[in-house]
């Protein structure tokens, strides 16, 4: 099955998000666009926030659990005040920050790490109870080859950077659907 969204789902699901943090940070209750029906589709997804293109929050879920206009929702909120390497957000900051959305295919278990593509394919690695996750972006973003990719989400796991070799660790590819805003529409709606 092929899951797309169309750019009203996109905006939707932007807006959701800003809301979600937004009305937290200014204590009201939210006020969320109503979403279209391909939203109620249950999807893994990340909800990255940036400052001056720089990280201020990354979390998601992987699993296709909730709706993923629920998803966005929570995940948005953990992003700004759970991510543990930030201390929480602070109103302060809101008027500054840009959001990226990562809408997550459902995860293919491969045997050859020669399949994974750079700029295409996020990965999993999974080993002695152990998981790290990096997004399709991530190596684009840092210059990184497939080698770099596998050895720093082994790394994001705490395992040994080579852990990819083994036999014993379990490597799962996919794909995302990648949106957000700029920085100049970021402030505009601010």
């Amino acid at each position: 099955m092929t899951f797309t969204l169309t750019e009203e789902d996109k905006q939707i699901l932007l807006l959701t998000a800003r809301e979600a943090v937004g009305a937290r940070l200014q204590q009201r209750p939210p006020r969320f666009p109503a979403p279209t029906p391909t939203l109620s589709t249950r999807c893994g997804a990340f909800v990255t926030l940036k400052i001056r293109h720089a990280l201020r929050g990354c979390i998601g879920q992987i699993s296709a659990a909730r709706p993923l206009i629920d998803t966005v929702k929570e995940v948005s909120q953990s992003s700004a005040f759970e991510d543990p390497r930030f201390p929480a957000m602070q109103p302060s900051e809101w008027d500054r920050v840009s959001i990226e959305i990562s809408v997550l295919s459902p995860f293919q278990r491969i045997s050859d790490p020669g399949s994974v593509l750079i700029g295409q394919h996020g990965v999993m690695v999974r080993s002695r109870g152990r998981s790290g996750l990096l997004l399709p972006q991530v190596a684009t973003e840092q210059g990184w080859d497939r080698e770099t990719l596998l050895t720093h989400a082994c790394r994001k796991a705490g395992l040994p950077g080579d852990a990819w070799k083994s036999s014993a660790t379990e490597i799962e590819i996919f794909t995302a659907t990648v949106f957000g805003e700029n920085e100049e529409q970021a402030q505009a709606r601010w």
